[in-house]
């Protein structure tokens, strides 16, 4: 719910910049009195409660202002001090703060997100970034996602997360590349996640394969071909035609066969930079995200 629109908004700053700051207010009055009646609905609609959190862009004025009439109104209003600006630099300085990360780690197939949710349930912080992500990283991970937010509200989301945790112990995130869809994860904590020590988790080619197919096989047989042909120069002319001829037969193993070849390099790549000290190799016979999440919870804990 904006105050001003964009015309608005440059006209009171014109105004401002030429005859100071009485004459601006005066103006952003003039706008404001007729819309003070449709401020109030559009609150009803946003916050049926009477509830509300109210932000300028920075400083405060104007949020001030409507906090002020909001609560003539019966809100309960709580105003942005610094506005959404400074609020920005807050959360981009908090999630630069050192924590106590863990990365849970294993080629694409190997269900991390899975074994994630698994550690939660056994009582350890998790944030799981391809959540607030809407996107699972891959070529394919748009399927069957929400629209992915921007980058700030990705930001602004983690935060709430991250700030309620107990800092002095273990959170656990997966290997992330640092582009998630259209989202990226900010330097410091990218860098962080980094050097953080990485439990990888080692499962046979067939289990990952099998993973996949049940991952990905509900989807349209076109929406899987499209997620190919985003990858189609990495994994090569014959690849792609492989891969096109395994879907049209409903052949999927051989599809996620192909697939994982390139996605086993790009991630080996990934892992060639990391600090090998800091790199623990777990491996499993079999994709039981529970029974892995309680080993490397153990494991981790040595």
């Amino acid at each position: 719910m904006a105050l001003f629109t964009n015309e608005e908004r440059a006209r009171v700053g014109t105004i401002y910049k030429q005859d100071g700051h009485h004459a601006a207010v005066l103006e952003g009055l003039r706008i404001v009195g007729p819309k003070m009646a449709s401020i109030v609905e559009q609150a009803l609609e946003i916050a049926p409660d009477r509830n509300l959190k109210v932000h300028c862009w920075r400083g405060g004025m104007r949020s001030g202002s409507v906090g002020w009439l909001l609560r003539q109104a019966g809100f309960t209003v709580e105003v942005l001090h610094g506005g959404y600006k400074a609020y920005r630099q807050f959360v981009l300085n908090e999630l630069a703060n050192p924590r106590n990360f863990v990365i849970l780690g294993g080629p694409t197939g190997s269900g991390k997100t899975h074994v994630l949710k698994a550690l939660q349930k056994l009582g350890e912080q998790v944030i799981d970034l391809e959540g607030l992500a809407n996107h699972k990283g891959s070529a394919f991970g748009a399927l069957g996602e929400k629209a992915q937010p921007s980058i700030e509200q990705f930001e602004n989301q983690l935060h709430e997360i991250i700030t309620e945790m107990d800092g002095a112990k273990r959170i656990w995130l997966e290997d992330e590349s640092r582009k998630i869809g259209l989202v990226y994860i900010q330097d410091h904590l990218w860098f962080q996640m980094r050097d953080a020590p990485l439990i990888n988790i080692k499962l046979p080619l067939s289990e990952r394969i099998n993973f996949l197919v049940q991952e990905y096989g509900k989807f349209p047989i076109q929406d899987l071909a499209d997620s190919i042909l985003k990858i189609g120069k990495r994994l090569g002319g014959q690849n792609v035609k492989a891969c096109m001829e395994w879907l049209e037969s409903g052949n999927l193993h051989k599809v996620a066969e192909i697939t994982l070849n390139y996605y086993d390099q790009s991630y080996a790549y990934g892992q060639s930079s990391r600090d090998k000290e800091r790199i623990s190799i777990v491996h499993f016979d079999t994709l039981e995200p529970e029974m892995i999440a309680r080993t490397i919870a153990g494991f981790n804990e040595k």
